[in-house]
């Protein structure tokens, strides 16, 4: 297909299934945690703006939710199917890994998930809330779970090689291994901040069109907070991650910052943008600052990074791509923290809800989160090849013996199958959104007898109650 091999449509189908699937549990995440702080916020203070907001954005994790769930059920479906190879050699620490994000997070989160979304008028105030935290606490569980087991891809230890295949010996060993902190804490902050400019958006886009209530400007207000704290917070973990994957991935280094060469030896200039061309083996228009990446890497003016001649061809990871992808993840980083101190300076002016430009930037930004996951994610893992597991297997020994006509037909199909399925589905969120919050949602109805309010009995028919409601309210303001 295309001029592909079944290796390349295999990394390809992968990298389309969980491209997807990431989108949906990193506003899981953050959605699940901001609920849990405004539901806390209610019961504190009895505000309404609070108990307005929980119910507006429950209804939108409702929906994230399933899709999440749905598109990571398919992409399992793939490590026994594109990965046979490579699920025989480490199933022993994947399948166990992936096990225990079950018996512990899906658990915990279907045992309190249905109080959660219809237990508001039926259950006390208390145990509502602690199952809304426990939900929170589910998701953040399973990205420990998925990260443990991907971080090891990454840098595999405690485990011996007996008869070809991975034997788990020590399993602490296994899931702390080396990159697995940084990975975890940097993902969870990219999941709140996907959260929070999301939200700051979907405030924006009210503000902007002349929706200026309470409630509107409790969301904008929280999301710039949190930018302002926490984007930060989350450069300075990437530098973290950055030195210890120079440690462990250091070829991976190398084709980030688009560097071939250390014969002259001295420090490391960074190179700001450019070309990295992969058969001519230099990186061509480049524009580089001297001394900076030997600073920012080595945290010295005189250390060189490591280059990518430095290791054999076959072992060099797609600078091309890397490169870019890398950079597309700190410029929108820097953007944030751009975003959170312009949010500050109009907060200490009065201007933060009533600044056009502003505003505008807060919603171009809604979806800049997600790219930088999207971007991060392709560096990381693009970034570590040739190797599926680094240093042990191959991506190339890894793969299942399927032809690239069966590869090319599946691929086509996932690609027509998840435009029409999740592209309804992220519509139907962006609608929700567009809709904005209720007044005096959630607040206690009768649930039983004639005409009276019942609480949905699904989800979906929850946000379809409510854009019926606001289309009600519409047209009897136009009345």
């Amino acid at each position: 297909m295309f001029g592909l091999e079944a290796l390349e449509l295999a990394r390809i189908q992968f990298a389309f299934t969980i491209s997807f699937h990431i989108i949906f549990p990193a506003i899981t995440i953050g959605l699940a945690s901001y609920l849990a702080v405004l539901e806390g916020l209610w019961l504190k203070t009895r505000r309404e703006v609070y108990r307005d907001l929980y119910h507006f954005w429950l209804k939108i994790f409702a929906v994230n939710f399933g899709m999440g769930v749905v598109s990571g059920i398919v992409m399992a479906y793939q490590f026994g199917t594109n990965w046979s190879a490579f699920s025989e050699f480490a199933g022993s620490v994947t399948g166990p890994l992936l096990t225990y994000e079950v018996l512990t997070a899906f658990f915990l989160e279907a045992g309190f998930l249905g109080v959660m979304l219809f237990g508001w008028n039926r259950v006390g105030a208390g145990l509502h809330f602690f199952s809304t935290v426990m939900v929170a606490i589910g998701t953040l569980i399973s990205t420990f779970w998925i990260l443990a087991s991907n971080s090891w891809m990454h840098t595999p230890q405690g485990h011996e090689i007996i008869d070809g295949i991975v034997v788990p010996v020590d399993w602490f060993a296994i899931i702390f291994n080396p990159s697995f902190p940084y990975r975890l804490a940097h993902m969870a902050i990219a999941a709140f901040l996907a959260t929070a400019f999301m939200v700051g958006a979907s405030a924006a886009w009210h503000l902007l069109r002349g929706k200026n209530n309470s409630a509107i400007r409790k969301m904008l207000s929280m999301a710039m907070w949190m930018a302002l704290i926490v984007a930060p917070i989350q450069a300075l973990v990437g530098d973290f991650h950055g030195l210890n994957t120079l440690e462990h991935q250091p070829a991976k280094i190398a084709a980030m910052e688009g560097h071939w060469d250390n014969s002259e030896g001295g420090p490391t200039p960074l190179i700001l943008f450019g070309w990295p061309d992969m058969e001519r083996e230099e990186t061509r228009f480049k524009v580089e600052i001297p001394y900076l990446g030997s600073l920012i890497l080595q945290h010295s003016l005189t250390e060189p990074v490591p280059a990518l001649k430095d290791f054999p061809p076959e072992d060099r990871p797609n600078s091309t791509i890397v490169f870019w992808t890398f950079r597309i993840m700190v410029a929108l980083g820097l953007l944030m923290i751009a975003t959170g101190v312009w949010s500050l300076l109009l907060r200490r002016g009065g201007r933060l809800f009533e600044s056009r430009p502003f505003l505008w930037l807060a919603l171009f930004m809604g979806p800049s989160g997600l790219i930088a996951i999207l971007a991060g994610w392709f560096t990381t893992e693009i970034g570590r090849q040739p190797w599926i597991i680094y240093g042990l297997m191959r991506t190339s020994e890894g793969v299942s013996s399927h032809s690239a006509e069966q590869l090319g037909l599946t691929l086509a199909l996932f690609v027509l199958i998840y435009f029409a399925v999740f592209g309804i589905g992220i519509i139907y969120v962006l609608r929700l959104i567009a809709k904005g919050p209720v007044p005096h949602e959630g607040k206690s109805k009768g649930v039983g007898g004639p005409g009276e309010q019942r609480t949905p009995a699904r989800p979906i028919s929850a946000a379809d109650e409510a854009i019926s409601h606001e289309q009600g309210d519409d047209l009897g303001e136009r009345n």
